[in-house]
């Protein structure tokens, strides 16, 4: 968990070891006689937390790296844009992660054992945003391999699968039932949130590398048959989304006019296609999506003479500009505490000061409807949760005055015409390899799969990409790695710094660290081990306050009307120093602390001509004692005592 407000107040001071601990244990007794070491320093490789929570796997810590200016470019690429690169490996929209991701990564990152996170998805928006200044482009992809893949929605598991594929030198078409590409990143979430030159930017991008076909308006199972795309295509990967929402099972909902979802409302604000709300919005939910329903309902405002909610929501209707508008009431309520909603803390706090009222352990039990049928308030109780499931308290009953209740509880696949392809949950079924069960050649990502984030669906979409593009190529399918993400590789760091070791010759003594055949004393688990908080030397480390982003949140006086992009960008000096917060976890951020505080002069620098991320220092194994001071003092623990000939 990030760090709480109340932890933020406290001062920390870390030691490695607690009171009346002054004595070695036995073992170490044993390596402190000098010459007959039994452990000597071997340099470690392992996946930082933020990483392994990133549903998409970028080298997180690789990118901050860069930005801080410790991992150097090669020497004809500008930093910015290396930057740029290594974080497009996993993630091909750096803007739009940077500003909507509700950043997974900065919960698991160690530095909330410290003081608070570093500010990871921050640093991806100046990253993201100094590649669309700069116009920067994805590198020349792979020569054609004569393959394509048809690839069912241009939503960010579509996008992502597309990007990947070309990276690897097959083709594909994009179709998507929508006017334009973007998925859920155009049509689910406010411009304010996501700006659309910049998104429309991102994708370009992706189409720019060539020979990515897009058919927009063109929904697969009407407009053309799945068997057509089995004839025409080498594989088939279905991204289509989660389009349907659900709604309340109460009674009183289905059949009712003015009940309508958010997936549906979100969609036709986007679309351009409803600008008024009625005059009381109720909205049940809890998530990001409710989240972006009352804040749309409270700028949009209502206004008299405008065509029924419903009826925009349905295509019968669309709103006309010109009216005159005035606030509308809008309600939130939410089956949990406001600490546990699954929006962002952040994004709750904004709603408030928009002038949102938060009812929260509230749970709905029925639909109140007038004579004509149509909702006119919404009954609730408070609640508790016991066993994953609200339980209401016996005389809290209540009820809320309502024109229009939104459903913001989930959603499921539009599947009409694609039926046989629906898992009886409105979803699609994928093994774990993201194949089709029983369906040759077809392949699945996203939230059809199972609904959940954007970055989600854009690292599924970079796997189904390696399984289509081992497919196609009749490979066996390989088993992923335990820690599935993007690692840094050390090997191709050496390679593109001219470092690369020497061909193993048969008359090469084994045992010794002088020859240039191997990469010595260096063991790389990164697919196996992520580093926790207590691998660190955390004393290293000064509190240092995150460097935040301004935020254009209007009160609930000035909210109508205000369309304004809500996160602003950091500045360069402040998005290096909120990089500079990274620890490096689980790798060398050329700190000098071993070197320095070695007794025996044993760990030193590698020579400059032969040195790069991750093989900064190295050990003399004739000096080396054994005395772990160098493993102690490690702030990155990078150093493990793992190796000895005696």
């Amino acid at each position: 968990m990030s760090t709480s407000a109340e932890d933020m107040k406290k001062s920390h001071t870390f030691r490695r070891f607690e009171d009346g601990e002054h004595e070695w244990n036995d073992l170490t007794k044993k390596i402190f006689v000098q010459d007959t070491s039994h452990k000597c320093p071997t340099y470690v490789h392992r996946t930082p937390p933020c990483q392994g929570s990133c549903p998409s796997g970028e080298d997180i810590r690789g990118w901050l790296q860069i930005v801080r200016g410790i991992e150097k470019p090669p020497a004809d690429v500008d930093k910015h844009e290396y930057a740029f690169l290594r974080s497009t490996t996993a993630n091909p929209f750096p803007s739009m992660m940077g500003r909507v991701c509700p950043a997974p990564c900065q919960e698991g990152c160690n530095r909330n054992v410290v003081d608070d996170f570093v500010g990871i998805n921050s640093v991806e928006q100046f990253i993201g945003d100094t590649a669309f200044e700069k116009g920067y482009k994805f590198q020349a992809p792979a020569a054609l391999s004569g393959k394509k893949v048809a690839i069912i929605g241009g939503g960010p598991a579509g996008m992502s699968a597309a990007y990947q594929l070309r990276k690897k030198g097959h083709a594909s078409t994009i179709f998507d039932a929508q006017e334009e590409l973007g998925g859920m990143m155009r049509y689910g979430i406010p411009g304010y949130r996501t700006p659309r030159d910049v998104l429309d930017h991102e994708i370009q991008r992706i189409l720019d590398m060539g020979d990515i076909e897009v058919r927009t308006g063109v929904r697969v199972g009407e407009d053309v048959s799945v068997e057509e795309l089995e004839k025409d295509y080498d594989a088939i990967i279905w991204a289509i989304g989660c389009w349907t929402g659900r709604g309340l099972p109460v009674p009183g909902w289905e059949g009712t006019p003015n009940c309508v979802t958010g997936v549906g409302m979100l969609e036709r604000f986007n679309q351009g296609k409803l600008k008024y709300v009625p005059e009381k919005v109720v909205c049940v939910g809890g998530g990001d999506t409710s989240i972006d329903v009352v804040s749309v309902s409270r700028r949009l405002g209502t206004a008299d003479g405008a065509a029924p909610m419903e009826d925009v929501i349905a295509g019968k209707a669309v709103h006309e500009d010109g009216l005159d508008r005035r606030p509308a009431t809008v309600t939130l309520t939410s089956l949990f505490p406001q600490d546990e909603m699954t929006a962002s803390e952040e994004e709750v706090e904004d709603a408030l000061r928009e002038g949102v009222d938060i009812k929260c352990s509230v749970m709905p039990l029925e639909v109140i409807l007038n004579d004509e049928g149509r909702a006119v308030a919404l009954k609730m109780a408070e609640c508790d949760m016991v066993d994953g499931r609200p339980v209401a308290r016996e005389g809290t009953e209540f009820e809320i005055e309502c024109d229009v209740i939104v459903a913001a509880i989930g959603q499921t696949g539009d599947l009409k015409g694609l039926e046989d392809f629906d898992n009886g949950r409105g979803l699609m079924d994928a093994d774990k390899f993201y194949c089709v069960p029983g369906r040759a050649k077809h392949f699945v990502a996203g939230d059809i799969v199972r609904p959940h984030l954007l970055t989600t669906a854009i690292g599924q979409g970079s796997v189904v990409a390696d399984t289509v593009d081992e497919f196609l190529n009749g490979k066996e399918f390989h088993k992923r790695p335990k820690v599935d993400v993007h690692h840094f590789n050390l090997m191709e760091k050496l390679h593109e710094a001219g470092l690369d070791p020497d061909d193993y010759q048969p008359d090469y003594v084994w045992g010794t660290s002088e020859q240039k055949f191997a990469i010595h004393n260096f063991d790389d688990r990164s697919e196996a081990e992520i580093i926790s908080a207590d691998h660190l030397f955390l004393g290293h480390f000064p509190e240092e306050p995150r460097n935040l982003r301004e935020t254009d949140v209007p009160d609930s006086d000035h909210v109508l009307g205000h369309f304004e992009e809500r996160v602003k960008g950091l500045e360069e000096e402040k998005a290096v120093a909120e990089a500079e917060r990274c620890m490096s976890c689980g790798l060398c951020f050329e700190c000098d602390n071993c070197v320095i505080y070695c007794p025996q002069d044993a760990v030193y620098r590698v020579p400059k001509n032969e040195s790069t991320t991750g093989r900064y220092v190295a050990t003399d194994y004739t000096r080396c004692i054994g005395c772990h001071i160098c493993a102690d003092v490690c702030p990155t623990g990078y150093i493990d005592m793992g190796m000895g000939d005696h």
